[in-house]
């Protein structure tokens, strides 16, 4: 069973542009269909989400706050790594692990996870290599095709769906 869900930001909960104001604010997309779902893993089902990513920003904090994920690690070159000390922290293996990513710094980790997602639009070396590559571009409903997956593959799509309904 999947307990852990980690997800990269650029490309994948965004489309991968970043945006700069003259004033050098960052500006970055989020699909709310996406944030349904992910609140829906961490409030209702209770289950655990974390963010890795090679960038850092702000935008990104205010979306863990809003989505109640409990880990966020900005900034990491080795995304493997920060995964292996958060499983050690939580005492799950690699197998209760889902994960998204779209270009090669995701390469490592989606590798040793036990489901692994791609976005449709993420690196030919990336989709080569997961279990599933979403029908969805990052930043437009990647994550949540991901997680409606993982609902469908563990008989959780009638209590995702009540818990909306």
């Amino acid at each position: 069973m999947i307990e852990l869900i980690v997800l990269d930001v650029d490309g994948t909960l965004t489309d991968g542009k970043i945006t700069y104001t003259n004033s050098g604010d960052e500006i970055k997309s989020f699909d709310v269909k996406d944030g349904l779902a992910i609140a829906t893993w961490t409030k209702q089902f209770k289950k655990k989400a974390a963010i890795i990513t090679g960038r850092t920003s702000t935008i990104v904090e205010k979306r863990v706050q809003d989505l109640n994920i409990v880990y966020l690690f900005q900034g990491v070159q080795n995304k493997e790594e920060v995964l292996e000390e958060i499983l050690k922290q939580e005492n799950l293996s690699w197998n209760q692990v889902a994960a998204i990513g779209d270009d090669l710094n995701d390469y490592k980790m989606l590798k040793k996870v036990g489901l692994s997602f791609a976005p449709a639009d993420a690196s030919s070396y990336i989709k080569d290599m997961v279990n599933v590559v979403c029908t969805k571009n990052g930043g437009d409903g990647a994550v949540r095709e991901m997680l409606e997956y993982i609902f469908k593959e563990y008989n959780l799509e009638e209590e995702f769906i009540n818990a909306w309904v």
